[in-house]
């Protein structure tokens, strides 16, 4: 019978958790307490473990992670978390971790994800890895950023390429960095280029380098890029805008591992990683003709999207904060947001992203007349792209099932589970009632049903 602990410092998460899991065959275990969790996996072999990552307490998550896997290196480990960061998600994944998931979750979800982690612990694929440290400059919780950070966090150590998709903007040369600076050649040369912001003319001798000679103005040899980033990773954004031409001798250098510089009559062996970017999508240049399928199929071994800023708003105030204080520190003065400047940028839709918001902060640190600055401050476009109020709160509103749930639990808690009462206070008969706290899997002969 396989064994689950779980573990959230609010006892009612705690329970829901268990509710989901809840299965013949299997054996729960909830625990509330920190401490008492982290000495349970010390001493218990659980099969996994489901923990909050954040647990308000001297012990976390990843305390709990490493305690479980080191009593039973089979057990796979669950990581939940509401306010997750590139570095918690690294060193969860680091740590062993089966995989790290967000608050608020999918239900769907996180059931799957528990069936493949006994799966799993069945025949465990476990390596050692070093932790690392990097700055990233990536900010965010939201729940696309924390995949993202999962994503990073997974690719890093491999030598497989990576094709990072994402609008202008969006912080794809930063998740570039991001997986270079944690991975095995963060000591290396981190090389990038903008492949279209470079004359196709000029962009070959730039990736593979020339011999003096080889063209007008080449008055000595000069090593590529490719080659610069020996040891290291080279960063390949918009590499949807590089030739036909250019797209077969990038697919050489990748598959053969050595390049030929413009002029040259040998090949020069390079060791490098690839990570690549662009902000259309490939497959659809590659069915236009516009891009080599074996060069696209070579790149994208492994895909990481970054969520553009409008699908990610909880993050807005996050970035704000940062970017104040940046542009404040730099300009020599101190400014902050009004609340309707605020909700101006919630509900603005940012099609320049990242780099339009920090932009725009910067412009306002600068300009703006006062130390508070306020809605009539920003640019008159803010207004005209906003997608209003109503629209956003609508994004994240419960479901029609998860409503009546949580009704039904409030009713039973304020009648003391008394039956009868909650149908009259619910205006149903109390047959309704015994088939919806079925549905929902309440209980009613014992405590009322926890969210």
């Amino acid at each position: 019978m396989p064994q689950l602990l779980i573990v959230d410092d609010d006892r009612d998460t705690c329970q829901f958790i268990a509710e989901l899991l809840s299965a013949p065959g299997r054996d729960l275990v909830c625990e509330s307490d920190p401490r008492a969790a982290l000495e349970r996996a010390i001493r218990e072999p659980f099969d996994a473990v489901i923990s909050d990552i954040n647990l308000n307490a001297a012990q976390s998550g990843l305390d709990i992670l490493r305690a479980a896997k080191s009593a039973n290196s089979r057990c796979q480990v669950v990581l939940i978390s509401g306010f997750g960061t590139l570095e918690t998600a690294i060193e969860a994944v680091r740590a062993g971790a089966f995989d790290y998931i967000s608050k608020p979750f999918n239900i769907a979800q996180v059931k799957s994800v528990v069936e493949r982690a006994l799966a799993q612990a069945a025949s465990p694929d476990e390596r050692p890895r070093d932790a690392r440290e990097a700055p990233t400059g990536l900010i965010g919780r939201s729940a696309g950023m924390l995949d993202v950070y999962k994503q990073i966090a997974q690719a890093a150590d491999a030598a497989a390429p990576v094709l990072i998709i994402g609008e202008s903007g969006t912080g794809k040369e930063l998740v570039a960095k991001a997986i270079h600076g944690h991975g095995r050649r963060a000591a290396g040369p981190f090389v990038a280029v903008n492949c279209g912001a470079i004359a196709e003319t000029l962009l070959e001798s730039e990736l593979f380098g020339h011999m003096r000679g080889s063209f007008t103005g080449a008055v000595a040899d000069a090593k590529g890029l490719l080659e610069q980033a020996h040891g290291g990773t080279v960063f390949l954004d918009e590499v949807g805008e590089t030739s036909a031409a250019l797209q077969v001798k990038l697919l050489r250098a990748l598959e053969e591992g050595e390049i030929r510089p413009v002029g040259a009559n040998r090949v020069v062996k390079i060791d490098v990683r690839v990570v690549a970017a662009t902000n259309v999508e490939l497959e659809q240049a590659v069915a236009a003709g516009r891009f080599r399928q074996d060069l696209y199929y070579r790149l994208s071994v492994v895909v990481i999207r970054v969520p553009p800023l409008r699908d990610r708003r909880t993050d807005i105030p996050l970035h704000v904060d940062e970017f104040l204080r940046t542009s404040c520190a730099r300009a020599g003065r101190e400014r902050r947001l009004s609340t309707a400047a605020l909700e101006m940028f919630l509900n603005y839709r940012w099609p320049g992203n990242v780099r339009e918001l920090e932009n725009t902060i910067e412009r306002l640190v600068l300009f703006s007349p006062g130390t508070v600055i306020e809605a009539g401050d920003l640019p008159s476009t803010m207004g005209d792209k906003a997608e209003g109020i109503e629209q956003r709160l609508f994004a994240d509103l419960p479901t029609l099932d998860e409503v009546e749930r949580r009704y039904l639990v409030h009713v039973l808690d304020s009648v003391k589970s008394n039956r009868t009462r909650a149908a009259e206070v619910m205006g149903i008969d109390r047959r309704t009632l015994y088939r919806m706290a079925e549905r929902f899997g309440i209980d009613l002969k014992d405590e009322p049903g926890r969210l």
